[in-house]
């Protein structure tokens, strides 16, 4: 993969990466007390769905975190495009649409078989 390109993605695994983290920062606690809710039954549940909620997207943001770190470290290691699995090339289209991934799309749908 060429220079330019490489650069390209780096800048918008950077600008992603940015996104999240100041999602997280800028807000106050990203997970609502559960459980301590003075209402009635409804509304109980409705907090604690809402909890929930919150907890799985915390917990989606920081996976995304993860592999976007490593995808930089792909970058900087020379490794980036190419699939950790078959160690062919990940196709443009692929990295286009998820530039984070390590895995080409006939290997990531083997991993969900």
């Amino acid at each position: 993969m060429q220079r330019r390109e490489l650069d390209r993605y780096r800048r918008l695994l950077l600008s992603k990466q940015s996104e999240l983290t100041t999602k997280n920062v800028a807000g106050q606690s990203p997970i609502p007390a559960a459980g301590n809710y003075d209402g009635d039954a409804a509304e109980q549940a409705i907090a604690d769905t809402e909890a929930d909620l919150q907890i799985r997207l915390h917990q989606t943001d920081s996976r995304l975190l993860r592999a976007i770190e490593a995808a930089l470290g792909r970058i900087t290691h020379g490794t980036f495009g190419v699939c950790e699995i078959c160690h062919n090339p990940i196709t443009k289209a692929r990295l286009e649409a998820v530039p984070w991934t390590h895995h080409c799309r006939d290997c990531k749908e083997q991993e969900h078989l």
